[in-house]
């Protein structure tokens, strides 16, 4: 009894410790300490209880180890496991609710299930839908002077679940953080961010020439009007205030 508690504290400690770390992008030596909890019944369900226990207390601030716990679980192949998350959380870690208009839910299922090549799709979609919405004109594809239609508290929405099930890698604002980095220059963000091809440094052919996993580097995904130049880059990213 006494080696079962001290098992039990020490996991509570290590997991408390993960949390408390709130990287930006999960690494290596973070994934391994967490797949080492989760190795045993009381790691599993130390983990479960205290991600139940955040979501309820957490609003705004969800981190992207939420997130990565949650599909973790769901691919532990532990129909157990798996069948108490989703009965508190059938929906996943975000609570999107529903906009006046949108439905964010279809897309948080796609980057749960780590559909990363729909769920960009979906997430063009959504920010024409948005654009549609304010202008009444239909859209494909979006135009600098678009921007402007997309209330930020949608861009916040969509940027957040990438982060969150991309373990922090993906996202609009992880791009204009590499681009920030980088004195603002297009040519070393297509650089850090894959998108050129290195052998003659032209854009990558979409989709096949993509990497839809989160085996990409930091920032690759979402695709954004890819092909139309920087100008409607500039302002999505002089939109992103958080």
């Amino acid at each position: 009894m006494k080696n079962m508690q001290s098992k039990e504290e020490y996991i509570k400690e290590q997991t408390k410790a993960i949390f408390s770390k709130n990287d930006k992008i999960i690494s290596s030596h973070t994934e391994q300490k967490l797949n080492n909890i989760l190795k045993n019944e009381i790691g599993k369900e130390i983990i479960l209880s205290t991600i139940i226990e955040r979501n309820k207390k957490i609003v705004d601030h969800t981190s992207i180890m939420d997130g990565f716990i949650y599909q973790k679980i769901l691919e532990s192949k532990d129909s157990k496991f798996i069948e108490k998350l989703l009965i508190q959380l059938p929906n996943g870690i975000i609570k999107t609710g529903k906009s006046a208009k949108i439905d964010y839910q279809p897309l948080q299922k796609l980057l749960i299930n780590k559909n990363f090549q729909e769920a960009d799709k979906l997430t063009q979609n959504y920010l024409c839908k948005l654009v549609e919405i304010k202008t009444k004109n239909s859209k494909n594809w979006l135009y600098f002077t678009d921007i402007q239609f997309i209330p930020k508290t949608e861009l916040f929405q969509i940027d957040l679940l990438w982060k969150i099930y991309s373990q922090g890698k993906f996202g609009f604002s992880v791009q204009k953080e590499i681009w920030i980095k980088y004195n603002k220059q297009w040519d070393k963000l297509w650089e850090k961010i894959k998108w050129l091809k290195i052998e003659n440094g032209i854009m990558k052919r979409y989709p096949q020439e993509f990497t839809w996993t989160t085996e990409a580097p930091e920032g690759h995904l979402p695709l954004f009007n890819q092909l139309r130049g920087t100008q409607t880059l500039v302002y999505l990213f002089n939109s992103i205030d958080w």
